[in-house]
């Protein structure tokens, strides 16, 4: 019985886990196996090595909304302890001449800081926040927690009522179109740009202007675990051990088992089979799933090069750089607003609209861009127990190519120097970080993203572009775009289905839906139905 299960999951990422926690809950004898020897995908918190006691999320931090999600709700993850807070102040871009744009999670206090550059620009985001909440509560929302439906039908349906047709309107533009048309400040707009945009999607593509009003109406903003990230993948873990699911590590795939045109289990790399006798469910990238794991014979040519066409985010690559402090990091902007040491989210080096388009054209030369900009946070304020007693730690992030240069392997001759390149602008904002204050620090490149997480194939976190097509109903690409593949028995669950990467966890939780109907089993949870909430008169 060890090696006979009704359903097999391929990784731990977080999406394979919501899946896995639904299904066990459901009745399902259902096992996740890992190649690593930590669950969790980027939920990741690691000790530094070299100062013991030192926590730091060295890939995902930042989760927004997490706390509204159906699952974090049905999974009872709070009681599994996953608790996280939202920090009033959010977000602080801090400009070198002092000022700082500010949102906050009261949305008239973000308002009256974007009046500070520009009483225009505050009255259309106030405008927009207005104009899209209800889009947000009634569309967008129920769109991503359900399985996507045909663009045309979507269209068709959208095009009913008086919100669907505001909604298509907007996203007829691309984000980087609709900043420049609704917003005339330089700073505001590069702000936009950056904190609603830049992070998620490519800012050229036309079809998602909506992006930007939606996050702006979103009633949360960014949160953070209490304990670090990695304390997610643990509460899931212990609601699946809970409800008889199993998770099983240091075990690599090396190819999905069909049998009849079905998906019937795995065979490891040590020559082990664990067969499954009703699914098995990826949470690997498109060509790992298709190319690497099946056999060509257990599918077609067409299908093949569909998952071998599909892309990857230029943008999406991240540096990092992570320190242990004596102390946190006190900005000189601080000295006049005090509570700018106190945001969660600080920007530092962002102050030009077309910064982002030098940016772009670092990424395809395979540069490092010459302006810098960087995001990150001290966790340690909100959450003292990731570092010893008065101890803190802090880290930034930067948007880099993966190929630097030509080769991803230049990485690791040039991370050390750029890590100290980063931390010299950051004490430019925060002179307190100077060598006797930093205990230690070290750096990540995307090159070293891809080699503990290969599944973010040239270190895209969001692991697959939303452009050529590859959203909704035809991510990762047609035929291929509802949990379920070509391959019967073989459902997707990872981020490279819709809505698509950051830890939302709707991946997995849709899936559970098409799996637990595939296989008529009650569903026992209130997902939306979208297609009826279209159906109806949205006004």
């Amino acid at each position: 019985m060890r090696n006979q299960y009704d359903g097999i999951i391929l990784g731990t990422g977080h999406n394979a886990l919501v899946l896995l926690a639904y299904l066990a809950r459901s009745g399902l004898r259902v096992l996740a196996v890992e190649r690593s020897d930590v669950i969790g995908g980027g939920l990741a918190t690691e000790e530094n090595p070299r100062s013991p006691g030192f926590f730091h999320n060295t890939h995902s931090f930042f989760h927004r909304a997490l706390t509204a999600m159906p699952w974090y709700r049905d999974l009872e993850l709070e009681r599994h302890g996953a608790k996280y807070i939202e920090p009033d102040f959010n977000v602080a871009l801090i400009l070198p001449d002092g000022r700082a744009l500010e949102w906050w999670t009261a949305s008239e206090k973000t308002i009256d800081s974007f009046a500070e550059f520009s009483k225009k620009d505050a009255e259309r985001l106030r405008y927009w926040i207005d104009e899209f909440r209800p889009i947000v509560e009634r569309v967008l929302r129920p769109e991503a927690q359900s399985a996507p439906i045909s663009p045309r039908l979507r269209g068709q349906l959208l095009a009913r009522s008086p919100l669907g047709r505001k909604l298509l309107d907007v996203a007829a533009r691309s984000p980087l179109e609709f900043v420049e048309q609704e917003f005339e400040h330089d700073v505001i707009r590069a702000g936009l740009l950056f904190f609603n945009g830049l992070r998620e999607i490519d800012l050229r593509l036309k079809g998602f202007g909506h992006s930007i009003p939606a996050l702006l109406a979103g009633k949360h903003m960014a949160q953070m675990c209490l304990g670090g990230s990695a304390r997610l993948a643990q509460a899931l873990a212990d609601d699946i051990r809970e409800h008889g699911g199993e998770i099983r590590t240091h075990l690599e795939p090396a190819s999905i088992l069909v049998r009849r045109g079905k998906a019937a289990g795995i065979e490891l790399t040590n020559g082990e089979r664990i067969m499954a006798k009703a699914f098995v469910a990826s949470g690997l990238n498109p060509q790992q799933t298709f190319i690497q794991m099946l056999d060509a014979k257990a599918t077609t040519s067409r299908v093949r090069n569909r998952a071998e066409a599909f892309q990857y985010n230029l943008l999406a690559p991240l540096f990092a750089l992570n320190l242990a402090l004596h102390e946190p990091p006190r900005y000189k902007a601080a000295e006049r607003r005090p509570e700018l040491n106190n945001a969660l989210m600080v920007i530092l080096g962002l102050e030009r609209f077309a910064q982002f388009h030098e940016i772009v054209a670092a990424h395809e030369a395979g540069e490092i861009p010459a302006t810098k900009v960087m995001w990150g946070a001290c966790p340690t304020l909100f959450d003292p127990g990731q570092a010893p007693p008065g101890k803190h730690t802090a880290f930034m992030w930067e948007k880099v190519p993966y190929s630097l240069r030509g080769s991803p392997q230049n990485w690791d001759i040039e991370k050390g120097g750029h890590g100290q390149t980063l931390l010299r602008l950051w004490s430019q904002f925060a002179p307190n970080l100077s060598p006797d204050i930093v205990i230690d620090s070290f750096t990540r490149s995307p090159l070293d993203t891809e080699r503990r997480l290969p599944n973010m194939r040239s270190g895209d976190l969001l692991v697959g572009s939303l452009g050529n097509d590859q959203v909704g109903y035809n991510r990762p690409f047609a035929g291929a775009g509802q949990y379920r593949t070509p391959v019967r028995g073989l459902y997707l669950c990872g981020a490279s289905t819709h809505p698509g990467g950051n830890v939302t966890g709707l991946c997995g939780y849709n899936a559970a839906g098409v799996i637990a109907a595939d296989l008529d089993l009650p569903i026992w949870w209130n997902p939306p139905q979208f297609e009826k909430t279209l159906s109806q008169n949205l006004s």
